[in-house]
């Protein structure tokens, strides 16, 4: 009876020794999160007013970002507003108004929990001087208000994809009338918690 016991113990030692490395890799695995940026490119579709009228012309835009980040680690929310004062229409169709530029990125580390939600709530500026000019003041649909004479449409979910910073989902919103996007990527970006 003792040797069966001392047997069945024996063979339980290989066992255990094997388990160790798995166990450890498992919190290792279990310690990798994540934090977000958010990157913005404003462009023109190529039927835009400004684009057949003003090309050369320079503009200026702003707009407002709402955005709700939250985990346990790093809770956000808030109005980010954003401000490009020297844009020059591009004399052709497929280039951008804005470049890509960072709008956002969170500093901790925290656990996997989605992506960030990103809604553009409004966009205004102007391009051109004089009788030329032309005003933008876009702002999305809201429930028992008249819809506005040039609405921005948000999140319009665009193909994932990567580039130099790496991968990302991206959204857009777009004005109806003044033809304007603005396209908003986040990158999830690996880290360790």
């Amino acid at each position: 009876m003792r040797f069966r016991t001392f047997c069945c113990r024996l063979a339980l030692v290989p066992l255990a020794l094997g388990l160790v490395p798995l166990g450890q890799a498992r919190s290792a695995a279990a310690e990798l999160g994540v934090r977000h940026r958010i990157d913005v490119t404003v462009s023109a579709e190529p039927d835009a007013p400004i684009l057949s009228h003003l090309k050369g012309a320079k503009g200026e835009l702003s707009f407002t970002v709402r955005l709700s980040a939250n985990s346990k680690e790093s809770k956000f929310f808030g109005m980010l507003r954003p401000s490009f004062p020297d844009i020059v229409v591009p004399d052709g169709v497929g280039k951008p108004l804005v470049q890509q530029s960072k709008l956002w990125e969170e500093e901790v580390c925290h656990q996997r929990r989605g992506l960030p939600k990103v809604t553009v709530t409004q966009l205004g500026g102007h391009f051109g001087e004089g009788e030329e000019r032309i005003e933008i003041s876009a702002i999305n649909r809201h429930i028992g208000v008249l819809v506005p004479p040039d609405e921005l449409t948000p999140g319009i979910k665009l193909d994932p994809g990567s580039d130099s910073f790496g991968v990302f989902y991206a959204f857009r919103a777009q004005t109806r009338n003044s033809r304007l996007n603005v396209d908003l990527k986040i990158y999830p970006i690996d880290c360790f918690l």
